[in-house]
């Protein structure tokens, strides 16, 4: 990727339904080139602060808020978006698929198309599906379609990557696999990665931020784990963090207080980001 990727800041971000307010005057800060994890209970707003970041419609709702770019560039333009279903076309094979993006915009033309192509089969190496290039996607596991997925999100080469569960309807392994890919795969680029999976942000995620209440709030401190990702989930400060987020998301003991009790036995603990 040769632009660098800018942090982001969601500023007084409103989303209503009817006489229900999800969240009011919500501030968000999302870092350039890292890795930022929004957990929270279902129909919190997670995935509609996710839309609003990419500039889509709010479905049906009243919402309101200014997304901006720490680079002062307008993001349009910048952001690929990858959702928790697939979306591949079933009568497209792979490459088409991956293709998909250049070939609506009217790319595919001259050397450009040699380039794409040559690029989206480059793609299809690394997520290792080379040999799958010509196979339609009724012949794919669950795994392999979001791996396909996932080379059409790079494919876009955009410096923002807005990614809503892309993992959260494989299996175990495939998404243990899928999380180090994507880790690896997306190095450098400002992802915001909505979630439900605790584990899943502690072993991805440079920041953890829980979204709860009614209305919808930042949990505070957020959650820094220690160390590179993809984290093991294995180790004692994950176990241990994944105890405390599971207590936050279950209106339990605030991180703050459970990191406490940690720091009495000793144990390490991840940085906490206070705002």
């Amino acid at each position: 990727m040769s632009v660098t990727a800018p942090a982001i800041r969601i500023e007084g971000a409103s989303l209503r339904f009817d006489t229900v307010t999800v969240f009011d005057g919500l501030d968000v800060e999302i870092a350039g080139g890292a890795w930022t994890c929004l957990l929270g209970p279902s129909g919190v707003g997670k995935t509609s602060l996710l839309r609003l970041v990419a500039g889509l419609d709010a479905e049906g709702a009243a919402a309101g808020g200014r997304v901006v770019a720490d680079d002062g560039a307008p993001l349009a333009g910048r952001i690929a978006y990858m959702a928790q279903r697939d979306l591949l076309l079933p009568w497209a094979s792979v490459l088409d698929n991956v293709l998909l993006g250049p070939r609506l915009r009217g790319d595919l033309k001259g050397a450009r198309a040699r380039d794409l192509r040559e690029r989206a089969l480059f793609l299809l190496e690394r997520v290792g599906l080379a040999e799958r290039a010509s196979a339609m996607p009724a012949e794919l596991s669950g795994g392999m379609r979001q791996r396909t997925a996932l080379a059409r999100t790079l494919l876009e080469d955009r410096p923002v990557v807005l990614m809503d569960e892309p993992f959260a309807a494989l299996d175990a392994l495939s998404r243990y696999r899928l999380q180090a890919m994507a880790v690896e795969l997306l190095a450098g680029r400002t992802v915001l990665l909505v979630t439900h999976d605790p584990l899943e942000a502690l072993r991805v995620a440079d920041r953890v931020e829980v979204l709860h209440g009614a209305p919808a709030r930042l949990a505070r401190p957020a959650i820094i784990p220690s160390g590179d990702a993809p984290r093991a989930t294995d180790a004692p400060e994950i176990a241990r963090l994944h105890r405390a987020l599971l207590e936050r998301l279950a209106g339990g003991a605030a991180i703050g207080g459970a990191e406490s009790a940690m720091a009495a036995t000793g144990a390490p603990l991840a940085r906490e980001v206070a705002e």
